[in-house]
């Protein structure tokens, strides 16, 4: 900001202030700036190609009700609401899948805490030497 100093005849000096302001700066960061997005904008259009899959219409298909072993402390092992026993178990899950491919199916294991390590897992262990791999654990109380 400058100032004039006028030359009255009163002999007074008055200060006039000019308020023109400078543009110089703004000028020059504007261009460079100007710059910096001209050198930037051609790297932002850098194209990656993306191979998609093709988009597939939702299924309709309602989850199956999921296949529940409970072991209780007795010994006895249910599937569901039915009593089975170790020996018969593999069987006894895939008519309880009825699905075609029941060994791809998820299964899902619940004991009660007094059951004995060793008896929970024997189950497991028969479970996956008849090729069930998909066992879901289940920690919650049984009524």
């Amino acid at each position: 900001m400058g100032a004039k100093l006028s030359g009255g005849s009163s002999g007074g000096r008055t200060i006039a202030q000019n308020a023109d302001i400078n543009v110089t700066p703004f000028v020059d960061i504007m261009l460079v700036l100007l710059i910096i997005f001209m050198v930037a904008a051609p790297m932002a259009t850098v194209s990656i190609r993306l191979d998609l899959p093709p988009a597939t219409p939702p299924t309709t298909d309602e989850p199956k009700e999921p296949v529940y072993i409970t072991i209780q402390d007795t010994g006895s092992i249910f599937i569901a609401e039915r009593a089975t026993s170790i020996e018969t178990l593999a069987a006894d899950v895939c008519v309880a899948l009825a699905a075609a491919n029941c060994r791809e199916e998820r299964v899902f294991v619940r004991a009660q805490p007094e059951v004995k390590y060793n008896e929970f897992m024997e189950v497991m262990n028969t479970l996956q030497e008849n090729g069930f791999f998909k066992v879901g654990l289940l920690n919650e109380d049984i009524e």
